[in-house]
């Protein structure tokens, strides 16, 4: 076959499939800026050594993470994320935390450490929210949501319903804004039922779920596949910890 047919059918294969699949392992190209905030200094030494297995600079590529964007860092953990975007974006851009709210008598609260990141020079970007299930925790449209290997956690908050998160989502991004979900691939067929077990969910029921709310799936990346990961054990197993396969998905809700 020749070299243009063979274009085409790419071409056309991948319309039937609805969406563009991109290997960022290759592309796209990763700008000076998402280097730079890489290896920004004030990165804390143990963010440093997980980079390697999260490939952060190629996975802000993949959303199209520019200087002023507005992105929302869904339940932000330690704010590995955070710090990367808040220095992606500049001082023309925000990032939200957006961390649950602390329950009555629990002994952490999920907020402190990027409330501790907010507070450090360098990133007075930075804005702490309450992220509300059920509706926008912003005032302006933003440009990018983003939640990292805590999908399926949402999955297992008592009386949460993702029909309406999805929603949150869609309704707090501008037109054409992105939606990026990261997780722990769980096997095809098993739907959520492995949330609260093995940490993992079934990515097309998650493309589902979030197709639902108004998105379309404009791309998916293979950049944190792990095919020897037989999708079968708890994701922080010794050996599959920091490795499992994951899915890497980017919703783009429609200008119109």
């Amino acid at each position: 076959m020749s070299l243009r047919p063979m274009i085409l059918a790419a071409a056309v294969a991948a319309a039937l499939a609805g969406c563009a699949t991109l290997d960022v392992a290759s592309s796209p190209k990763v700008s000076p800026a998402l280097t730079a905030a890489v290896a920004e200094s004030t990165r804390p030494e143990a963010d440093r050594t997980r980079d390697t297995d999260r490939k952060p600079a190629e996975l802000m590529a993949f959303a199209g993470i520019k200087s002023g964007d507005k992105i929302a860092d869904m339940l932000p953990g330690g704010g590995y994320f955070t710090r990367l975007f808040s220095k992606a974006v500049g001082d023309k851009g925000t990032v939200y935390a957006m961390a649950p709210a602390r329950a009555a008598n629990a002994p952490n609260d999920p907020a402190a450490a990027v409330t501790a990141i907010a507070a450090e020079k360098g990133y007075g970007n930075v804005r702490v929210v309450s992220l509300d299930m059920a509706k926008p925790a912003t005032t302006e449209l933003l440009d990018v949501m983003w939640t990292s290997l805590n999908y399926h956690d949402l999955q297992n908050r008592q009386g949460a319903d993702l029909a309406v998160f999805n929603k949150m989502v869609f309704n707090s991004l501008k037109p054409g804004g992105v939606y990026i979900v990261i997780d722990h691939a769980a096997e095809k067929g098993t739907g959520k039922s492995t949330t609260s077990t093995l940490h993992r969910i079934d990515p097309d029921f998650v493309k589902a779920e979030v197709e639902a709310a108004g998105f379309k799936l404009e791309a998916e990346s293979a950049l944190l596949a792990n095919a020897s990961d037989n999708r079968k054990s708890v994701n922080r197993e010794t050996g599959i910890r920091g490795k499992t396969d994951q899915f890497v998905f980017k919703f783009r809700k429609p200008k119109r």
